[in-house]
């Protein structure tokens, strides 16, 4: 079974490249693209003088809706010309109600596309909306760090970065469609803990789960002699021509990511291939 809905979230104007790769995506998996429009407002209301707060929260939601509006009728004129199936519906809210509104969404999209969310080139609220696809939608997110060109060819050979994690467990079960259909699959496990559930077979149980489904997947253990595992796993990647990486997202909490860093911030902020992230 492939990719039925594919979502893609705008939340200002410039995000061409992500529409132009979740097109591509639709296309290609012959799906229906539903693209959600968020006018966003980031106004703290609370801060303001005593009678104030209604005048400004009133002027900041219309300026909202007026650049959902301008959004919506943006994507409609680009999306008029394409052959696919596709819907586009905008709305307004609040910081605070964005990834409530998102999750909706994303709970029944079989994928989201988004940009990367950090670097210069990044929109204001992308980080906000990945995470609300992956944690409130349960919805696995397709980061594109590079042109949407690539999505035609994309997943001819895929690199799954494996560490026992329900979260890695998610993100091949989400990829899967991706990984029946690529001509080679290798599974990268970055020093395995030897006493580890799956003994001195890491990577092993995977496999013969892939192989049994159709998929060509091989093992590579390798060893961590670069300062962080993601630049380990892209090394590799680009070692081993791969044009797509599989992973599971926010081992740890959002919170630890966001202060200490770790392999998914990483990975976003500098992988060089698209990656299909899950939790």
């Amino acid at each position: 079974m492939g990719y039925k809905t594919i979502l893609t979230v705008v939340t200002q104007p410039g995000q061409t490249d992500q529409i132009d790769a979740a097109v591509a995506l639709a296309r290609r998996e012959d799906a229906h693209l539903d693209v959600f429009l968020l006018g966003v407002d980031h106004t703290q209301t609370g801060y303001y003088y005593a009678g104030a707060s209604a005048y400004v929260f009133q002027e900041s939601i219309d300026r909202a809706m007026a650049a959902a509006g301008a959004l919506e009728t943006e994507v409609r004129d680009r999306l008029a010309r394409e052959d696919i199936r596709w819907s586009a519906e905008s709305a307004v809210a609040q910081m605070g109600g964005v990834s409530g509104l998102i999750g909706m969404r994303a709970r029944f999209a079989d994928i989201a596309v988004q940009s990367r969310p950090y670097g210069e080139r990044a929109a204001v609220d992308a980080e906000a909306v990945v995470e609300a696809e992956m944690f409130e939608g349960s919805c696995p997110v397709l980061i594109l760090p590079g042109k949407p060109e690539t999505i035609p060819t994309m997943g001819r050979r895929i690199l799954i970065a494996w560490n026992q994690a329900d979260e890695a467990m998610a993100a091949v079960r989400r990829a899967l469609p991706m990984l029946k259909s690529a001509d080679a699959v290798e599974i990268a496990i970055v020093d395995p803990a030897p006493h580890s559930a799956e003994g001195s077979d890491p990577g092993g149980a995977l496999c013969q789960m892939l192989t049994r489904h159709g998929v060509k997947a091989d093992i590579a253990v390798l060893a961590k002699t670069l300062p962080t595992i993601t630049e380990v796993l892209n090394r590799r990647a680009v070692e081993i021509g791969a044009d797509m990486i599989v992973m599971g997202a926010y081992g740890h909490s959002r919170f630890r990511e966001a202060i200490l860093g770790g392999a998914t911030r990483y990975m976003l902020e500098r992988a060089t291939l698209p990656v299909l992230m899950a939790r």
